[in-house]
This record gives C-alpha cells, sequence and structure tokens, in this order.
C-alpha cells in the first residue's frame, strides 16, 4: 500500500482525518484560517482565548479578544460548522503579560506585550491544550511563513511586507515551529485575505483589523500603568545632558525614548527629544537628536533559530530590526552566551529602547534567525 501524499498542512494523510487547532481571536485573519481548513476537509476545532476582563471593552472596536471577539469568532465557528471553545486565561494572561509589562514602564523601559503574550500564553498553554486535544497541528492568522529546510523547519517573513509580523515572532521557538502552520503567510496582500473572508460568507468580513494593544483601551498606556500601580505616575524633573533642570514632568510613565512633542518645555530654541529616562531619580533625560543615535544595543533571552549554535561563532553577520515600523538593517551580532549578546549596529539609529526586540534576518532572503530583548546592559 502506497503511503498518502503530503496534505496542505504537511502530513501523510487525507484533510479529513487531520485534526488542526486554530487560534481564533476573532478578526477576519484568524477567521479566513479556519474557514478555509474547514472547507479543505480537516477536523477543525476554533479555540478562543479569554485574555483580561473585557467588560470595559464590550464596545470598543478593534481590540483583540474582546467581549466582541469572542462573539464573533462563535458566529464563524457557527456559520462553516464546527466546534468552538472559549477559555479562561485572564490570570495567566495577566501575570505573564500584563504585569511585567507595568512593571516594564516603570523601569523605563518601552515593552512590547503582544511578543510576549504570543511567547508565554499563545504558543505556550494554547500550543499544550491544542495537544490534549490530540490536534496534530495548530494554526494561527498571523502573516509569517514556515517553510520546511535542511535541518528542519525554517520561519519566514510573510510573502506581502507590508502585513509581516516578523518582529512580533521571533521568540517562536523550533519545538513550536514544528507545531504550528501560518496558512495566510504566502498571500501577497490583506485584500486576498478579505475577499476568501467574503467568499467563505464570513460575517467577519469587513472587520476593522484590530490596532491597539488589546487591554490598553485607547491606546493610553499611562493609565493602565496607573490603575494597575497606583501611586506610579509621581512627578520629577526634566534636565538636559548635563544634569540642568528644564521643567518639570508628570510622571516617567508618561514618557517614551525619541519623543518629541507634549514636553512643555519650549522656548529652548532647537528641538530636544527624549534621550534617556531614569525612574529612580523619577527624571526625564532631553538633548539634541544626535543624543537618540546609538550604535551597540545589549540583547538577552536570545531565541535562535539558525541551523547551528548561536554561540558557536564569534560574530554574526546579519540583518536586525530594533522597532516593528523599521525596515532590518546590517548588524554584527558578537555572542556572550548562548542566550546573550552585543549587537553592533553597521549604521546607527535613533531612538532605540530598552524592552524592544531586536529581530535577527538572514542577510539575504527572507528568513528569520532569531532576535532577542533589549536591555540597557551592565
Amino acid at each position: 500500500m502506497l503511503d498518502h501524499p503530503l496534505n496542505s498542512l504537511g502530513f501523510a494523510k487525507p484533510p479529513s482525518e487531520t485534526r488542526v487547532v486554530v487560534a481564533m481571536s476573532g478578526g477576519v485573519d484568524s477567521s479566513v484560517v479556519a474557514a478555509q481548513l474547514k472547507e479543505e476537509g480537516y477536523d477543525v476545532v476554533g479555540v478562543t482565548l479569554q485574555l483580561y476582563d473585557h467588560g470595559a471593552a464590550l464596545a470598543k472596536k478593534g481590540a483583540c479578544c474582546a467581549g466582541r471577539d469572542i462573539h464573533d469568532a462563535r458566529r464563524v465557528a457557527e456559520t462553516m460548522g464546527f466546534p468552538h471553545y472559549v477559555l479562561d486565561y485572564e490570570n495567566t494572561f495577566r501575570e505573564a503579560v500584563i504585569e511585567e509589562f507595568a512593571d516594564a514602564y516603570l523601569a523605563g523601559a518601552t515593552p512590547v506585550p503582544c511578543i510576549r503574550c504570543n511567547e508565554r500564553v499563545k504558543f505556550k498553554d494554547l500550543l499544550a491544550t491544542a495537544k490534549d486535544l490530540e490536534a496534530d497541528c495548530m494554526a494561527t492568522g498571523h502573516y509569517i511563513q514556515r517553510m520546511q529546510g535542511v535541518t528542519g523547519p525554517e520561519l519566514h517573513c510573510a510573502a506581502d511586507a507590508n502585513r509581516d509580523q516578523s518582529y512580533f515572532l521571533f521568540s517562536t521557538t523550533p519545538e513550536q515551529l514544528d507545531y504550528l502552520r501560518f496558512p495566510l503567510g504566502h498571500l501577497a496582500s490583506k485584500a486576498e485575505t478579505r475577499a476568501l473572508a467574503s467568499k467563505y460568507g464570513l460575517p467577519v468580513a469587513d472587520k476593522p483589523d484590530s490596532q491597539d494593544i488589546c487591554f490598553v483601551p485607547n491606546g493610553n498606556y499611562a493609565a493602565v500603568i496607573e490603575k494597575l500601580r497606583p501611586g506610579a505616575a509621581e512627578p520629577g524633573e526634566i534636565v538636559d545632558l548635563e544634569g540642568r533642570v528644564l521643567g518639570t514632568h508628570r510622571g516617567v510613565i508618561h514618557y517614551t525614548i525619541g519623543q518629541r512633542k507634549g514636553l512643555g518645555i519650549g522656548g529652548l530654541g532647537d528641538p530636544v527629544y527624549v534621550v534617556r529616562l531614569d525612574p529612580d531619580s523619577r527624571r526625564v533625560i532631553v538633548g539634541p537628536k544626535e543624543a537618540l543615535s546609538t550604535r551597540i544595543v545589549p540583547v538577552r533571552e536570545v531565541n535562535w533559530l539558525g541551523d547551528t549554535p548561536f554561540d558557536s561563532r564569534a560574530e554574526w553577520h546579519v540583518n536586525v530590526k530594533v522597532r516593528s515600523t523599521r525596515p532590518p538593517r546590517p548588524a554584527v551580532i558578537r555572542p556572550i552566551s548562548a542566550t546573550e549578546a552585543e549587537v553592533e549596529l553597521l549604521n546607527p539609529e535613533d531612538g532605540v529602547s530598552a524592552g524592544q526586540a531586536c529581530v535577527f534576518y538572514a542577510p539575504e532572503g527572507s528568513r528569520i534567525l532569531g532576535g532577542g530583548w533589549i536591555w540597557r546592559g551592565r
């Protein structure tokens, strides 16, 4: 008897015998993934996570995993005829993501909670749940590609550079990548996704994309920090690089590295930017734009997706992103250990901030080689 040819998810059996858990946020992307796999004949199980107390966000459009989104995910499952479950992960999400977000801001960093959510909740606890459900794999609506390489699955940028989510998925481990599938990564544009949603008659075909961090309504980070850490927004001094007091501020948590507007210290002649935050002394340090320029970036918690061990070389010549909105730029990574390194940017960048990710890309092609978390160093 001949072996069955590989199906579209890479398994040597019919789609009907292949169970796939789809992580459904209630948005159009994950809804299309679930609908497409169901139409292809897979044994689809939809799972939506309730990540936080969504009472205040029920009417909030564009907030992932709020009450409305759970309802929308359920409607998609009913439309396509597959089972759907809602799992309460509020405590896990608060402990693994929200608490660290608050602490990082209080320490003067600029955290990226969406990465931590993927790393600590969706690709950890939810992935374990998918295995408990005896699924062969878990699929998501992320715009990123998984390709089979010489040594195993590789992570690659999405075909549509405008939708690419590689910055937010750098911490995906090889073991997780083996189990995950990203059916939208090859699409040329979001318009194709919406066209598929219309084709399947999904009720979310015209739903707007999410914009904010799910637990930060209206993008007001400081208000969330003050709620989580009462008294956190203590006023202090705004000083220049020499320590001269230029004014006062209403709390370090209201400021980010590179900020120019809203400082309230006009009349200086040349524009000034936030170049450093010192929460211990409650000081916001400002200076000229050139003071923002950074060449050496310390990183830790490195997740390496290359074919040979990270610390097997003294240097890696790669491209890196130090913010999600910037293109990859040439750099040299010098490993200190298997999980820590110094990154030298060949061309200095402005506004590099502790708490952001530094993501590594192959100098040619679309492969993602991993990344690490930027910190202030020793």
